[in-house]
């Protein structure tokens, strides 16, 4: 066989293995959702590589036994190819005992160097670009050439998948998606410039209503505005003027015994059509549903589907009213910041780079805020102010200070044992 026919086969066969790699990592790497789409599309070969994924074992087999057969056949022609101009390049230089092993040693370096550069790494890192559309475009051939070498792979995929099984391995893709792989993927989609900060913070924030609890986002029993059946007209007409509220709860004698909640709207149709407000009258006073301080908002948004509803009251484990949460509570959540008002911002960060903290802060909002990757104990309290109580041990005072993560905690404010603004600042790191 001449020195040109040699070179040629050499050629071909690292042609033949550029195109076995491009199919191997194409493959590998293929979405499923986007091969999905493909198939959607009509394309039935998407529909092949999907079937290979799924059972990647009869693939992999056919890949190695080709990848390697190609190898040692590219070895054993590119020696016989550049060992003789070698050799001739090796007489003058090395004596001649040796420069026959030297010319071997060297050809079969350059022969290992093109079949691993061209035939492996470039024709990966071409498919890796694209891997959807090249696994669809080879997965013809590939399924051709696994139907012709089917009986020896079938003997291989055998015992692959019995050394699989005994070291504890599914034989099988798993190829689940998590909240996690989204969550990165949006991540990296913001710091390539295609998703926007406040874009990533609302996908962050809906992902967060799964672990979120109802008393994070409610309006507490203190901020409650509610009236009672033997309230005076005078009374509630006053209460009406100084909330920005448009339903009030609607109780015998206290908050804790709740009949329902009255609509503004119908307090404001009594008074234009001058009667006196009542809400004794029949379809005046509307039921509420009632759900427990233990729900995830996510679950309370389940909840106003199912009841076909906006609005409920929030109880204990005592039974006891401990705040009401409507639909737009939830929302502003997942919104964050884009419907928040610069005067309802609970976090206020200055331009010496600390913060003001209000106390009924939930205390989900301020690890966001501060990059902080959980606080102690965070399921035994919803706020800031629940945190630094369970840090003290005790009623907290003003200038009382605690240390996490990092940062410095220290109260400004307090009134009636309740704390109304935390200042943080962050520690400086010792070098």
């Amino acid at each position: 066989m001449s020195v040109y026919t040699e070179l040629l086969l050499l050629s071909v066969l690292i042609l033949l293995s550029a195109y076995l790699s491009c199919a191997e990592i194409s493959l590998a790497s293929a979405r499923t959702t986007r091969l999905r789409n493909f198939v959607e599309e009509g394309d039935t070969r998407a529909q092949l590589v999907l079937d290979l994924q799924e059972h990647p074992g009869l693939f992999f087999s056919t890949i190695q036994v080709c990848t390697n057969a190609l190898a040692l056949l590219g070895g054993i022609v590119g020696i016989a190819a550049f060992s003789p101009f070698f050799k001739w390049c090796l007489t003058p230089i090395i004596p001649v005992p040796f420069h026959h092993e030297a010319a071997y040693l060297i050809a079969f370096l350059l022969a290992t160097l093109l079949f691993v550069i061209f035939g492996d790494l470039l024709p990966k890192r071409l498919a890796v670009a694209k891997p959807e559309e090249t696994a669809v475009s080879v997965v013809r051939t590939i399924s051709v050439i696994i139907k012709l070498l089917r009986p020896l792979v079938f003997l291989l995929e055998k015992l692959s998948d019995a050394f699989m099984k005994g070291l504890g391995y599914s034989t099988k893709r798993q190829d689940t998606i998590t909240s996690e792989d989204i969550l990165a993927s949006v991540g990296a989609g913001t710091a390539a410039g295609v998703i926007a900060p406040q874009e990533e913070a609302v996908i962050q924030n809906v992902f967060d209503l799964e672990s979120r609890l109802v008393p994070s986002a409610m309006t507490p029993r203190e901020n409650i505005v509610y009236f009672t059946l033997d309230d005076p007209e005078d009374i509630v007409r006053t209460k009406i003027s100084n909330v920005p509220y448009n339903r009030f709860l609607i109780c015998d004698k206290n908050l804790d015994h709740i009949i329902g909640y009255v609509d503004s709207m119908h307090i404001l149709r009594q008074v234009l059509n001058d009667k006196p407000i009542s809400f004794k009258e029949p379809g005046v006073v509307q039921t509420c549903p009632f759900i427990p301080d233990s729900l995830t908002l996510s679950e309370v948004l389940d909840v106003f589907q199912r009841t076909r509803s906006d609005f409920a009251v929030i109880l204990n484990e005592y039974a006891l009213v401990v705040g009401v949460i409507t639909i737009n509570d939830v929302m502003s959540t997942v919104m964050g910041e884009l419907v928040t008002n610069a005067d309802e911002l609970q976090i206020i960060e200055r331009d010496d780079g600390t913060w003001l903290v209000d106390g009924s802060t939930p205390i989900d909002d301020l690890e966001h805020a501060l990059d902080i990757e959980e606080f102690p104990e965070d399921t035994t309290y919803e706020t800031v102010a629940g945190f630094m109580m369970y840090m003290l041990r005790k009623i907290p005072k003003r200038t009382d200070k605690v240390i996490w993560a990092g940062y410095t905690f220290e109260v400004l404010d307090v009134d009636n044992n309740k704390i109304d603004q935390i200042f943080v600042t962050r520690n400086k790191v010792k070098e």
